[in-house]
C-alpha cells in the first residue's frame, strides 16, 4: 500500500527527472547553435581571406564569368517555365475528354464567380434599401414632430392674439362710450350755462 509520502517522493523524483532532461536538451540546443555561429564565422572568414588573395585578373576573370552565365541561367529558367507550362497544356488538353472536363470546370468556377458576384450585389442593394427606408422613416418622423409642434405653437399663438384682439376692441369702445358719454357731458354743461 503506497503512502502520500511515497507518492510526494515518486512525483518529485519524475519532475527532477523531467527538468534535468528539459535543461539537457536547452544545453544541447544552445552548444549546436554555437557551434554552427562558429562554423558560419569560420567560413566568412574564409571567404574573406579567398577574396583578398584574388589578383586583379581573377577579379576580371570572374566578373566576366558572371556576365556570361547570368544571361545563360536566365535564358535556362526562362525554357523550364515554357516547357512546364506546355507540358501542364498538353497533359490537361490531350484527349477530347480532358479538354471536355477542363471546359467543364472553367465553366463552373466562372458560375461561382458569377453567383458570389450576385450575391454581393444583391446584398448591397438589399442593405442600400434598407438604410435608405431607415433614413426616409427617421426623417418623417422628424418632421411630423416638429409640425406638430409648429402647429400647436401657432394654436397657442392664434389664441394669444385673439385674447389680445378681444382687449384692445374693449378698450377701444370702453374709449369710444367714455368719449361720448364725456362729449354728452360737456354739451350739456354748455347748454346749461349758455
Amino acid at each position: 500500500m503506497a503512502t502520500t509520502a511515497t507518492t510526494t517522493r515518486k512525483a518529485a523524483a519524475t519532475k527532477r527527472s523531467t527538468t534535468a532532461k528539459k535543461a539537457a536538451a536547452t544545453r544541447s540546443r544552445n552548444q549546436a547553435a554555437q557551434a554552427r555561429r562558429r562554423s558560419a564565422t569560420a567560413a566568412k572568414a574564409a571567404a574573406t581571406r579567398a577574396e583578398n588573395t584574388k589578383t586583379p585578373l581573377d577579379k576580371a576573370v570572374e566578373y566576366a564569368e558572371k556576365a556570361v552565365l547570368v544571361p545563360v541561367g536566365a535564358v535556362l529558367v526562362a525554357r523550364d517555365n515554357v516547357v512546364s507550362t506546355v507540358d501542364g497544356i498538353r497533359t490537361n488538353y490531350s484527349t477530347p475528354e480532358k479538354a471536355q472536363r477542363e471546359l467543364r470546370r472553367f465553366e463552373r468556377r466562372g458560375s461561382t464567380a458569377r453567383n458570389r458576384f450576385e450575391r454581393e450585389v444583391r446584398k448591397t442593394r438589399t442593405r442600400v434599401e434598407r438604410e435608405l427606408r431607415q433614413r426616409r422613416t427617421r426623417a418623417q418622423r422628424l418632421l411630423k414632430a416638429r409640425r406638430t409642434r409648429v402647429e400647436r405653437e401657432l394654436k397657442l399663438r392664434q389664441k394669444d392674439l385673439d385674447l389680445a384682439q378681444a382687449r384692445v376692441e374693449n378698450l377701444l369702445q370702453s374709449g369710444i362710450t367714455t368719449a361720448t358719454e364725456l362729449s354728452t357731458e360737456i354739451q350739456k354743461r354748455i347748454a346749461s350755462v349758455a
